[in-house]
């Protein structure tokens, strides 16, 4: 990590969770058979970050509880929770009662969604930007306030990544290539965390990654705000069709041999990311429906660009 993963407050404990985590929707069910022995066994082999999407809102604590008891040293990062899901008080309370019983080990990740999870919830808004901030402000005010070293904000355009830089740790951006992280580092300075996602397929079979890639990313590549950074990177709509063109879905996902995957990682790393939380998109989940072979070979990975 950079020196801009040590700038955590005296009521936080320093975030340091090396080059890469481990970012899983599978991880994502407290209590699911093998889960807290994946945790465990991902920590011992050194990935000091596991990160779970918030979905919904409901059971996100439980689930960040029982990955950080089963792995005491690791952190668990909400990648990301929508703003719209919790209220600025229930969260900030639930991350109180984590760290008192776990240590401060909890990062979160906030997102603004879209104006249909607003309108569910009774809410409306006309700036994302706006609405993230009014979201801070609300977290800033509570009692026990979250640190802003803990929180980072999905951030894709220009101005949302200029807030998190300037009101919490730094972004976390999903679907991004290098040219994204180093545009970023650019524009933020040395001071902001940059943790992109990167999606990635253990197999040299091109027709097999993309299908896999495809099949768990493409709906993605339709939504308004990925849909319109792709084309701040240089996409076109010839790449922008359903599911994504191959050079599309090439520049997004990583996939092939050990090597290959590793230089993806290397790139972003070599780009000004701090962290890389890395989805692995299996080709054939275990029983459990852990790619534990997978995550074991990006731990190795993970040890070789320390």
């Amino acid at each position: 990590m950079s020196n801009s993963a040590e700038r955590v407050g005296s009521d936080s404990a320093e975030w340091a969770p090396g080059p890469v985590g481990v970012w899983s929707m599978e991880l994502r069910n407290a209590g699911r058979s093998g889960v807290a022995e994946a945790a465990a066994e991902l920590a011992d082999r050194g990935i000091g970050a596991l990160w779970i999407p918030g979905l919904d809102g409901g059971g996100v604590f439980d689930d960040a509880d029982e990955l950080l008891t089963a792995s005491p040293e690791t952190y668990v990062v909400l990648g990301v929770l929508g703003i719209w899901r919790q209220e600025a008080s229930t969260l900030s309370a639930r991350v109180r009662e984590l760290d008192a019983r776990r240590g401060p080990r909890t990062i979160v990740g906030l997102g603004v969604s879209d104006r249909n999870a607003a309108a569910a919830v009774g809410r409306t808004y006309t700036s994302p930007v706006g609405a993230v901030s009014e979201y801070l402000d609300e977290l800033a005010q509570e009692q026990c306030p979250i640190a802003q070293e803990r929180l980072l904000l999905r951030a894709l355009g220009p101005r949302m990544a200029q807030l998190a830089a300037e009101r919490t740790a730094g972004i976390h951006p999903f679907l991004v290539n290098p040219d994204y992280t180093a545009r970023m580092r650019d524009r933020l300075g040395s001071e902001a965390i940059i943790a992109p996602h990167q999606a990635v397929v253990f197999s040299a079979d091109a027709e097999q990654a993309r299908a896999v890639a495809r099949d768990q990313l493409g709906m993605f590549i339709g939504f308004d705000a990925y849909h319109n950074n792709l084309r701040r990177l240089g996409f076109t709509d010839g790449d922008l069709v359903p599911g994504g063109s191959d050079r599309l879905i090439d520049a997004l996902v990583a996939w092939g041999d050990d090597e290959a995957v590793s230089k993806r990682l290397r790139e972003h790393l070599d780009a000004g990311a701090d962290h890389v939380a890395v989805q692995v998109l299996p080709t054939s989940p275990g029983s459990d429906g852990l790619p534990l072979p997978d995550w074991r070979r990006l731990a190795d990975l993970a040890a070789d660009l320390t």
